[in-house]
């Protein structure tokens, strides 16, 4: 009886063990770049206009030597003009992992009559999108959505976000933008069918929800009020505000990168995905994280 149950003992111990191994061994890796926001233009204070190439072909190049299942570049990949695109893509475009874009408000800084053609330039699907690794599916929203910069003035979809802008009393600037009701309505489908799937959600969008912060999405609170129904959500990640923040709130991490276009080093990451917790490892002036799910 004694060896039986010390049989027992020594089982259910190697079961606890193979369990902690499974739950500290990553399950794949992505990186993550903000704010390349590349032109030729002359720097401004700390930000580094036409140095971002070189600081974006060193990432690439790093990025090339890890075994990463895509990269996910967080919006203003330019600064301005439309020219700039071909000037900085192909260093983007010679990833080996799977390239990935969100729209940012900078990368519509460009001639109205190529405003259109922005995410088609940047290989989009379309303007907002998901797609799967493993059980991890990544959204893509689409912060211009409501936007001053990203239509042409006085265009429908311009009028529209100035009449949201005016009824909603608005006190984040103009240069920010929102998720609009249908986009809403898709992000919930989406949710509802990763919640059904028992599959974890990582957001990604240009503007930041959370801590406040003026840089903040216009309709900021919505968009966390949905995150919050669904505990399939683990963590939202953004660029936009090139200085970084972090925080919680019910469970979901907020986390913006910071700005590689404003320093002299560089600034990226490379996110493990864990079961219980991402690792973020930064590079440049990128810092380092652990955030833990409950």
């Amino acid at each position: 009886m004694i060896q039986f149950l010390v049989l027992i003992f020594f089982a259910i111990c190697a079961s606890v063990l193979a369990e902690e191994k499974k739950n500290t061994k990553y399950k794949f890796s992505f990186g993550a770049i903000a704010d390349c926001q590349y032109c030729q233009a002359p720097d401004r204070g700390i930000r580094k206009y036409s140095a971002s190439k070189e600081k974006l072909k060193q990432c690439v190049e790093h990025f090339n030597r890890e075994d990463l299942s895509f990269v996910i570049h967080l919006g203003d990949f330019i600064d301005r003009n439309f020219s700039s695109f071909d000037e900085i893509l192909p260093i983007y475009d010679s990833l080996d992992a799977s390239g990935y874009h969100v729209l940012g408000n900078h990368d519509f800084e460009v001639a109205d009559e190529y405003k259109n053609q922005v995410p088609q330039k940047l290989g989009m699907p379309s303007k907002y999108y998901d797609f799967k690794i493993k059980n991890w599916r990544f959204v893509c929203l689409d912060g211009n959505d409501l936007s001053f910069i990203a239509y042409p003035k006085g265009s429908e979809r311009y009028q529209k976000s100035e009449t949201y802008y005016r009824e909603k009393k608005i006190r984040s600037p103009k240069w920010n933008g929102g998720v609009g009701a249908e986009q809403m309505d898709w992000l919930r489908e989406t949710l509802e069918l990763a919640e059904n799937s028992e599959e974890k959600v990582i957001l990604f969008c240009h503007f930041p929800v959370f801590p406040p912060d003026p840089h903040n999405l216009w309709n900021a609170k919505e968009v966390i009020a949905l995150l919050e129904e669904f505990s399939c959500v683990k963590a939202y990640i953004n660029g936009h505000n090139h200085k970084g923040k972090y925080g919680i709130k019910n469970g979901i991490h907020y986390l913006t990168c910071k700005g590689m276009v404003e320093t002299d080093q560089s600034a990226y990451s490379i996110i493990r995905v864990y079961p219980e917790h991402l690792k973020i490892e930064g590079y440049g002036r990128e810092s380092n994280r652990t955030l833990r799910f409950d």
